[in-house]
């Protein structure tokens, strides 16, 4: 007969088909462990809840869940580059006008950033997500004003 790890208590056989421990609370407390669960943005009415293991990281990373109320988060388009004029001419750029260069403000260039690339691409997960960016600090262990910098200069650069 099956017993339980904990207490040595006999298991019912059916309950010794999934579990080794019994159902005595200190043994629950102390052999239980937890299902990390995402709630997935599907459309305004509801959410859908996923249990949170490697492929369920793979499909939100792939883009597979959206929130419609902000948009996709699925992997960014790429720009198209600028075609080649010729084998030895530099590619002609196309001239902005002077009141857009003025109302534009520069990109902080990545060495002044005070967070890495894993930050704000989780950060901007969560943010179209829908988190807020107080919860976004507390899962990321960092500020919530970072957070907001972070979210602000993707924005600043079109990337959400």
């Amino acid at each position: 007969m099956p017993q339980c790890i904990t207490c040595g208590a006999e298991l019912h056989p059916e309950r010794a088909q999934k579990y080794n421990y019994c159902m005595a609370r200190e043994c629950q407390e102390k052999n239980a462990k937890g299902l990390t669960m995402v709630a997935v943005g599907m459309n305004k009415a509801a959410d859908e809840l996923v249990i949170l293991d490697e492929r369920t990281r793979e499909e939100l990373a792939s883009g597979r869940y959206q929130d419609q109320r902000r948009g996709s988060f699925g992997p960014l388009p790429r720009t198209r580059e600028p075609e080649a004029a010729g084998a030895g001419e530099p590619a002609a750029r196309p001239a902005r006008p002077a009141a857009r260069k003025a109302a534009r403000p520069a990109a902080a260039p990545a060495a002044a950033r005070r967070w890495t690339a894993s930050q704000e691409k989780l950060a901007l997960l969560y943010n179209q997500q829908g988190l807020r960016p107080a919860e976004i600090a507390q899962k990321l262990g960092i500020s919530s004003y970072l957070v907001s910098q972070i979210i602000l200069a993707a924005r600043n650069r079109g990337k959400s």
